[in-house]
């Protein structure tokens, strides 16, 4: 019998249907695809960064997180320190150990199969796999997009490290703006609370505001402190907005002796 272990959260109120596997295919092959095409961008980009066409192979091969990618060799191609640009890579690179951490309860696979499946822990592939409503539609979505994207990834990457010859000039065709692109247009839809909203603006505005004056690579560096400030400024303000709401009332002034006075009189009728 196929496994349909449910993954929704304890707090979920009504138990969502079980999606056709057609559908999760369907799916599945459409962020694959259209996500996998961006290879060929960042193989033109490699190529005017200087990288070999075996350097930029192995760095989808190995690597296959394009963001980071995108990143390294974006900083290696303005001139920036290695190490810097590895640092800022890495870091961009980071997010897939969180992702990892919920898709190892979500797809339940054994150990012998998590180090494989741990290489196709990017961005898309948890998209689709926590989009789903049980495990099996979750292992089908991850392991489709993954093949997906991987293949087609590298077959892209290589098609521009050949082709960036026949384009000339590659820095003027701009494509090397198409994997921030891609990673904005899948980040945006999951910037659903005002926590989220702030960080991601902070981040923005370290960049535009340090690139100019810093070496490349550092401002991404520094726009990963956006976050854990407007963690700490926003529990500063529930701390003091909860000390507020939990302050006891001013304690009612203590009664004279005229009002004692009255109250025993009240009480006795004589």
């Amino acid at each position: 019998m196929p496994e349909q272990t449910d993954i929704r959260t304890p707090d979920r109120a009504e138990p969502r249907p079980a999606t056709p596997d057609s559908a999760v295919i369907r799916d599945a092959l459409g962020v694959g695809v259209a996500v996998g095409l961006s290879g060929f961008a960042f193989g033109v980009t490699a190529a005017g960064a200087h990288l070999s066409i075996l350097q930029t192979c192995a760095l989808s091969l190995l690597v296959f997180t394009g963001a980071s990618q995108f990143a390294l060799v974006g900083a290696l191609a303005a001139g920036g320190n290695p190490l810097t640009a590895a640092a800022g890579a890495f870091f961009l690179g980071a997010r897939n150990a969180f992702y990892g951490l919920r898709l190892s309860a979500v797809l339940g696979y054994r150990a012998s199969v998590r180090p494989l499946a741990a290489h196709w822990v990017i961005d898309e592939t948890s998209a689709v796999a926590l989009a789903q409503p049980d495990r099996r539609s979750a292992r089908l979505g991850f392991t489709v997009t993954g093949l997906t994207l991987y293949v087609l990834w590298n077959l892209t990457t290589l098609g521009g490290a050949l082709g960036a010859e026949a384009l000339g000039d590659t820095a003027a065709w701009g494509l090397d703006a198409a994997g921030p692109a891609v990673f904005l247009a899948l980040l945006a839809p999951m910037l659903k609370t005002t926590v989220e909203r702030a960080s991601a603006g902070l981040a923005v505005v370290l960049v535009m505001v340090t690139t100019p004056v810093l070496p490349t690579g550092v401002p991404v560096l520094l726009a990963a402190l956006a976050a854990p400030v407007v963690l700490f400024l926003e529990g500063r303000r529930a701390q003091t907005k909860s000390a507020h709401t939990e302050a006891p009332a001013a304690p009612h002034a203590p009664q004279g002796r005229g009002s004692d006075s009255r109250a025993d009189t009240e009480e006795d009728p004589k």
